[in-house]
């Protein structure tokens, strides 16, 4: 893994532990927040072992979405889970009355603990070696 991969997964680790804290103290849209960005970050870290980057939100998923869920490098359901962060960040940030839940903050931080895990083992893993999730 390189130096900048490496910095952007410690960074989504740290927005991770903001989710829970987050929860902890009743603040479900800013956790829901942090949990997107802790997906986004871990996906921006599988982009810099690559030495790609853009720099729109939607730009960094599709590439995700074609170079690592088409393939079947990483299930399915790690696009799910990016695109419904995505969505209810967007509410949570910009809709007006918007209520999030516990269990909408619960749901979205279990998400991106399980994506983060994954794009971790999948860097760890030796470059040859590259396999699927």
């Amino acid at each position: 893994m390189n130096d900048l991969a490496s910095y952007r997964l410690d960074a989504a680790n740290e927005r991770l532990a903001t989710a829970k804290d987050n929860i902890d103290d009743g603040h479900y849209k800013d956790s829901i927040n942090r949990s997107y960005y802790a997906m986004f970050t871990a996906i921006r870290a599988l982009l810099a072992e690559r030495d790609v980057d853009f720099s729109k939100h939607s730009a960094v998923i599709s590439y995700f979405q074609r170079e690592y869920i088409k393939t079947s490098i990483f299930p399915k359901e790690y696009s799910k889970y990016l695109q419904s962060a995505f969505q209810i960040r967007n509410d949570c940030d910009y809709a007006d009355f918007f209520v999030a839940s516990k269990t909408d903050a619960e749901d979205q931080y279990t998400h991106a603990q399980k994506m983060i895990e994954a794009v971790r083992k999948y860097l760890q893993s030796e470059p040859d070696m590259k396999r699927k999730v």
